[in-house]
């Protein structure tokens, strides 16, 4: 196997993922675009399991940002207290479905420049909505799409910041590849290249990972 340049890399790990999971979309749970926010908002530094669990009751008290508006953090806390950091969460959610039905007449903003207006969402969450709402060619650098593109040598060293690695992780996925290949690096990140004792016997790239192989440029 002959991947020992980066965009060889790219080929192999997108023509890869394009056989394997051709259907492939976040493992969060929601029914419009208000919680599919919600929820993305809530997922920061916890995961997604824990956010699915708390999600159903918090959307058949708040549906819409209609209602969530209506609430106070300490009423919307109730539901969300065992996910990370609940109380600045709760005040979010408020906050930007206040934000929603005054500013933007109750619908989620569809731009970069309008979404990260919204209390609590930043460029990542930003970006999901982007790409999984809106299908735009968008990708979110959390914590596993970073970690998978350092190790797999996707990215150069001197991409040492999550921006850095959306920049340049855009200049080398197809448009239309984009939406997905954030999906595909997260789950990989998730489930086979894991923080800690990653499982490298099953990885389908470990005959050319980088600890392994030298790459050149």
């Amino acid at each position: 196997m002959d991947c020992g340049t980066r965009k060889e890399r790219y080929q192999y790990i997108l023509n890869y993922f394009r056989e394997k999971m051709p259907l492939v979309t976040t493992e969060l749970e929601f029914g419009s675009a208000f919680q599919l926010l919600c929820a993305t908002v809530l997922s920061a530094q916890c995961t997604d399991k824990r956010v699915n669990m708390v999600t159903p009751s918090l959307f058949r008290a708040y549906p819409t940002s209609r209602e969530m508006a209506q609430a106070e953090p300490d009423d919307v806390l109730t539901y969300v207290k065992s996910v990370s950091y609940p109380n600045s969460k709760a005040r979010h959610l408020v906050e930007l479905s206040r934000m929603i039905e005054s500013e933007f007449g109750g619908e989620v903003p569809d731009t970069m420049e309008l979404l990260t207006k919204l209390p609590g969402v930043g460029r990542k969450t930003a970006n999901v909505m982007q790409a999984v709402w809106f299908g735009r060619s968008a990708i979110a650098v959390d914590t596993h799409v970073f970690r998978v593109s350092h190790r797999l040598g996707l990215v150069p060293k001197t991409a040492n910041t999550p921006r850095k690695v959306e920049d340049y992780l855009l200049k080398h996925i197809p448009a239309s590849d984009a939406a997905d290949a954030h999906h595909w690096l997260l789950l990989h990140g998730r489930y086979v290249c894991t923080s800690r004792s990653p499982h490298c016997v099953t990885c389908p790239f470990t005959a050319f990972c980088p600890k392994n192989d030298a790459m050149k440029p």
